[in-house]
């Protein structure tokens, strides 16, 4: 083992300088520095080099992370890099992204007693540093191949199995119903999580190595049907996500200024771009002066919360029925937001919108947490006599996501789907019940992480590729043995 590592016990866990409160709401610019090179060494030899690596254990994408955070250590950045690069299509959006506190640091074996490495930080340094030296290549496969493969979705399962199809010659072509590649690492993440340049950066990549976009297209209708689109490839792949949103039937939900969070969150991020965004210009999707209340306690809250202080909201609150424990966003997306003016209501939940054509409260009541349900978790209980108000001229319902109707919107009725509306696969193939249709992502998962879509796109690039030359070989076969 290297002697720079298990610095542990003599150097302190350091994150990147993160701008000031103050400071940072003024912009949607991303709120962490970088660490330079000395930084990132010295934060990278506190690994311990466990012999059973809990962080890459509990990685979706496995990511052998000991190992590069020792070439890191050790200024081995060139290294460092092609082993991210082995195991993650994106390395430098996960590290920006990632619920690190969630996943390979709240894994971390030094972090009961001396807290956890920066994973995630050393992660987003090799990956800008390989970009700065140049080292960040677009696929070049040895050999083309005659066929080609289909992708329906420009997000992250799309995205990371475009590249890998692409790397082994297949023709890829991505549809998207969006005018941008990246799906909700555009339109759905602020750009003080990700700046929209890093995605921009990464799509030219995937262009340059061949890829072929199809964008503003819904699959579905005209030339571009689901059974055109079978007839064209040789291999379909259903990457969608999930971007039907969840609803709350309340009396009041459908006064004027309740809105859907990717509604918001989409004008939010299309202004940032320079798009023209009428529903953001004529005050609906703007939370300039308002006392805006979020509903929800996940990322996407966290997300909707401080995009409205940054459009100079008068408050902000967050309201939601568990405490701050059980909450299913990232504690660090909690502190930040804690930082930047954003009060939240724990262990309180809606009980109805008040106003005449407009919202202007919310009457919401105190829960209580009770006995664990079937899952574990305690069943939020209302709390007698509890009911208070709380001023709001903008909500927004921040929910999560359900997967639209895709049967119908492909006009496929003999694509499956689970009771929760997703596309229903088999976990060892990944491919639907349509010969030659596979899926991957948010559509077959449900609404979950950016890792876990690329770590499926991936598979299900493996599993495409294995089909589609067991198709080919063995004509080729039975004709040799004759």
């Amino acid at each position: 083992m290297s002697s720079k590592m298990l610095q542990f016990v003599a150097t302190k866990k350091a994150m990147p300088a993160k701008r000031s409160a103050d400071n940072r709401v003024a912009d949607f610019d991303e709120i962490y520095n970088e660490f330079n090179a000395e930084a990132a060494e010295t934060q990278a030899s506190r690994c311990s080099q466990c012999g059973v690596p809990f962080c890459q254990v509990n990685c979706p994408l496995h990511n052998n992370i000991p190992d590069w955070l020792m070439m890191t250590a050790e200024g081995r950045m060139r290294e460092a890099y092609e082993l991210t690069a082995q195991t993650n299509n994106f390395p430098e959006i996960c590290g920006r992204i990632c619920p690190q506190d969630r996943l390979c640091e709240g894994s971390c074996v030094i972090e009961k007693g001396f807290e956890s490495v920066t994973i995630g930080a050393v992660e987003k340094h090799i990956t800008e540093t390989a970009f700065a030296e140049g080292w960040v290549k677009p696929a070049a496969p040895r050999h083309e191949r005659a066929e080609s493969v289909g992708i329906i979705g420009a997000g992250p399962a799309g995205l990371a199995a475009a590249e890998m199809l692409r790397h082994r010659g297949y023709q890829v072509h991505v549809y998207d119903r969006y005018d941008r590649i990246g799906g909700l690492l555009i339109y759905g993440i602020p750009g003080f999580k990700l700046e929209k340049e890093v995605v921009e950066r990464r799509g030219q990549l995937l262009r340059d190595g061949g890829v072929n976009f199809h964008l503003g297209v819904d699959v579905g209708n005209g030339a571009h049907s689901f059974a055109n689109l079978r007839a064209e490839h040789d291999a379909i792949l259903i990457a969608t996500g999930v971007y039907k949103a969840r609803d709350i039937s309340l009396p009041g939900v459908g006064l004027d200024g309740i809105v859907p969070a990717l509604d918001y969150l989409t004008a939010s991020n299309r202004k940032s771009l320079g798009d023209a965004v009428p529903t953001f210009d004529n005050g609906m999707l703007d939370a300039a002066g308002k006392d805006v209340v979020v509903i929800g306690g996940g990322d996407t809250a966290m997300d909707c919360v401080r995009t409205a202080i940054r459009q100079k909201a008068k408050s902000v609150s967050c309201l939601y029925r568990r405490d701050r424990a059980n909450m299913p966003g990232s504690q660090r997306e909690v502190q930040n937001a804690e930082e930047e003016g954003v009060v939240f209501n724990w262990l309180s939940a809606p009980q109805a919108f008040l106003g005449d054509e407009k919202v202007r409260a919310v009457r919401a009541q105190r829960i209580h947490l009770g006995q664990p349900d079937a899952t574990g978790r305690q069943v939020p209980e209302v709390i007698d006599g509890s009911s208070h108000e709380l001023s709001a001229d903008l909500v927004i319902k921040a929910l999560g996501f359900d997967a639209e109707d895709l049967p119908k919107l492909f006009g496929e009725d003999a694509l499956e789907v689970t009771r929760w509306g997703t596309v229903k696969i088999d976990w060892q193939t990944m491919m639907t019940g349509l010969d030659g249709v596979f899926a991957a992502g948010d559509i077959v998962r449900g609404a979950s992480l950016v890792v876990w879509g690329v770590r499926d796109g991936r598979d299900a690039a493996e599993q495409i590729d294995r089909w589609i030359t067991a198709a080919v070989d063995a004509p080729r076969a039975a004709t040799a043995g004759r």
